[in-house]
């Protein structure tokens, strides 16, 4: 089995995943695109489980981009639907594997029954501590980075900091993601090669891992892949190989 291959002492810390393919599956099995989000779902359900199972610590899914709202109506209210649907069902979840759940992005936005969901989820599973999972929703890392922007020249304009205290941690702690650390394997489904504006400042040292499998279609093996071939890069962060030996 792939998973026995695993080395458990070389674990990503963080594993961000941007899941792609639901329309493109839906389409290919000949059906509307709303269920090809449906059964993405279980995807989710089956990865944040075997994450869990392996010992990752953070979990962040690209649930919903600021790019999606321009959607037709009808996908995106099947969306918001599916999204509270599976906080309700995945509660007990979540709890069972001591999950802690965050969310990230301009949650305002979100429709106020979908907002209110994702807080009582936060709230009630605030104390767990194996993994926290995040999901990304109405997020677009731009967004977030000129929100950063807005709030630390806010702050230096009151004298609250000087410009020249700015640095990485200063801009971290401005980020949606100051609790969380930087991501260390980044995995996107479908066949595409590119980012899509998402943890453009996290993913600065990431290692990155493209899959054609299409994310209805991706389970415990396809991680176990991604987690591997992990494992078997030199993560060297601007050093040389002699160095980080």
């Amino acid at each position: 089995m792939l998973k026995d291959e695993i080395n458990k002492n070389n674990l990503p810390k963080h594993i961000a995943i941007i899941m792609d393919g639901n329309g493109r599956w839906a389409k290919q099995q000949g059906f509307i695109r709303t269920l090809g989000h449906q059964t993405g779902s279980k995807s989710v359900k089956t990865i944040i489980k075997e994450c869990n199972s392996l010992g990752i610590e953070y979990l962040t899914l690209y649930a919903f981009s600021t790019e999606n709202w321009s959607r037709p109506k009808i996908e995106v209210d099947a969306l918001m639907k599916i999204l509270i649907k599976s906080l309700r069902k995945e509660l007990k979840t979540m709890q069972e594997g001591n999950i802690k759940m965050n969310a990230i992005g301009n949650l305002e936005k979100l429709p106020k029954n979908a907002q209110e969901e994702i807080l009582d989820v936060i709230e009630k599973t605030k104390n767990n501590s194996k993994m926290t999972l995040t999901l990304a929703l109405s997020y677009g890392s731009r967004e977030e980075i000129v929100g950063a922007v807005k709030k630390i020249s806010d702050k230096v304009k009151n004298n609250i900091i000087s410009i020249d205290s700015i640095d990485d941690s200063i801009i971290n702690e401005h980020l949606y993601t100051h609790n969380i650390p930087d991501v260390d394997l980044l995995i996107r489904t479908s066949g595409e090669h590119r980012i899509s504006n998402f943890l453009l400042w996290q993913i600065a040292y990431s290692e990155l891992y493209f899959t054609d499998v299409l994310w209805p279609d991706f389970k415990e093996q396809d991680l176990h892949e991604a987690i591997i071939s992990y494992q078997k890069r030199e993560r060297r962060f601007g050093k040389t190989s002699e160095q980080i030996k």
